[in-house]
């Protein structure tokens, strides 16, 4: 059980508290809260941070509107720091990225493979575009061919798992590939998905049509 009266704030009264994805459980900022922010954050069910270069504080989203509502708050093992849980509603950086956390630096080989990781190489292939690279080459071509082959991929999927559960997996790989573009080219992130998905839990088969007519 979170108990606010165990919490180690420092000599300026603040603790750090990284703020995470609940459903990618990405990074997305680590801010500073004092006592009243956190009670705030509690009863509130959104983040409230306090901000050391102003002097006060800050609720996530009462400029923007990309408030990040409260999943969990956990302590660490010596109360001194908070991980916090959120659903957000847009960027969690004001450069407007998905998280404040961009940059990185690899040290020794990179052997594990993950969707956040192609998802980035892509997007990386959009705003930096490189020579000879097949993904540049999409963006480059535009929305409409990239359309096309989301279209023909599709089809390679169906016909695919007509024929054998490896060859359904192959041409749904190549499926994924090219929906992930899609999203690049159109601004769409991983956690849009996500949280379209989350709100939809347990959908009746019947609903999507139902909602379309």
């Amino acid at each position: 059980m979170f108990d606010i009266s165990r919490i180690k704030f420092d000599e300026k009264g603040l603790v750090p508290a990284v703020v995470q994805d609940y459903y990618t459980k990405k990074v997305l900022t680590v801010a500073y809260m004092n006592r009243e922010s956190l009670e705030i954050s509690m009863k509130e069910g959104k983040t409230c941070f306090f901000s050391r270069s102003r002097n006060k504080l800050w609720r996530k989203g009462e400029t923007s509107g990309n408030y990040q509502h409260i999943v969990s708050i956990t302590g660490d093992c010596d109360s001194d720091a908070l991980v916090v849980e959120v659903v957000k509603d847009g960027p969690a950086c004001h450069l407007g990225t998905d998280s404040c956390f961009n940059d990185t630096l690899y040290l020794g080989e990179r052997n594990a493979f993950s969707l956040d990781g192609l998802f980035d190489l892509i997007k990386g292939r959009k705003t930096d575009p490189k020579q000879g690279s097949y993904t540049t080459y999409l963006f480059e071509k535009g929305l409409d061919k990239i359309l096309k082959k989301v279209g023909e991929e599709t089809t390679e999927v169906i016909v695919g798992a007509k024929n054998s559960k490896e060859e359904a997996v192959f041409e749904i790989a190549d499926l994924t590939y090219h929906v992930f573009v899609l999203m690049a080219q159109m601004g769409i992130e991983l956690s849009d998905v996500i949280d379209e998905l989350a709100k939809r839990h347990v959908v009746d088969h019947k609903v999507k049509q139902e909602t379309m007519k």
